[in-house]
């Protein structure tokens, strides 16, 4: 676990957050320049740089992410209208920090193409 990963730092508590959900692959929390109404990151707890870098012993990790994504939408009462699930990948994908992540966004309309 690289010590500068701000994501790294939140996953193992030395820097707080907004958390709504942690298990031993996965901890969610609320962005803190949100997007749109509902917006989560869901951070994997091992350390893996970009969507780019995962390999096939990663496949249960990412199902898992997608997995409690839904779950999330469902509690927070967007699955019914639709949310969007982002992955940046690389700087001109839009990714700002060298961890894997994925965003939840839900609770208004989302427009297309996005960005």
């Amino acid at each position: 676990m690289p010590s500068d990963c701000l994501f790294c730092r939140i996953v193992s508590g030395e820097l707080p957050s907004a958390q709504v959900y942690a298990d031993d692959s996965v901890v969610a929390i609320r962005d803190i320049s949100p997007q749109a109404p509902t917006h989560v990151l869901l951070l994997s707890r091992k350390h893996v740089d970009s969507v780019r870098d995962l390999g096939e012993a990663d496949h249960d990790l990412v199902g898992k992410i997608v997995a409690v994504a839904a779950e999330l939408a469902r509690r927070d009462e967007i699955a019914e209208d639709g949310y969007r699930l982002v992955v940046n990948v690389g700087r001109n994908g839009g990714q700002t920090v060298d961890h894997l992540h994925v965003h939840l966004l839900g609770g208004r309309p989302m427009a297309w193409p996005p960005g």
